[in-house]
């Protein structure tokens, strides 16, 4: 997950990249095609769409269809909002440059955005995780006090008992806890 996670982010920052040196560009007086050609080469990180991608753009294809189409891929959902700038640029007229300045400006607020709810949510994951680590806490101490709390747990009715309802309360509660947390990040 941290890794699906990760490649998510590399493609989010690789989109607002490419909207940034796409951008650049187009103000600079290239046409758009030959503008994402080159911006392209900047941002790098799209993969496999990004080919897809040039090759509509440098032979004359649907270079709107082919960005919504790598927008498919998880963490390049900003794809397309370029999508929809690249058609009403090239169709209606309008300035390209603009409509990326303030779809990357858009882009990057989201993605700061996201970034301060992790941080604020790793306290509630921390405390999660604390608080599944007090059962064991709890035998060590009470191992540490002379007692014998493993015996207790493991050779008695009432403890295998307590045992198992413990460990189907503790899993739900951990269930819980991250459903909560990744709801908060999904929302």
């Amino acid at each position: 997950a941290g890794a699906a996670r990760r490649a998510r982010e590399r493609r989010a920052d690789a989109v607002i990249a490419l909207c940034g040196a796409l951008a650049g560009e187009v103000r600079a007086g290239r046409q758009p095609g030959e503008a994402l050609l080159g911006a392209s080469r900047d941002s790098g990180g799209l993969g496999r769409a990004q080919a897809v991608v040039l090759a509509a753009a440098r032979f004359g294809g649907d270079v709107p269809g082919a960005l919504t189409d790598a927008a498919r891929r998880p963490g390049a959902e900003g794809l397309l909002g370029l999508a929809a700038c690249w058609r009403v640029a090239v169709d209606r007229g309008a300035g390209l440059a603009a409509g990326l300045d303030r779809l990357e400006g858009a882009l990057r607020a989201e993605r700061d955005q996201r970034a301060d709810l992790r941080a604020q949510l790793a306290g509630a994951r921390s405390t999660a995780v604390l608080l599944a680590g007090l059962p064991v806490l709890g035998l060590l101490l009470g191992t540490a006090l002379g007692a014998d709390p493993l015996h207790v747990v493991l050779h008695t009715g009432a403890g295998l008992g307590c045992l198992l309802v413990g460990g189907v309360l503790e899993g739900v509660g951990l269930w819980w806890v991250l459903r909560i947390v990744r709801g908060a990040e999904a929302g």
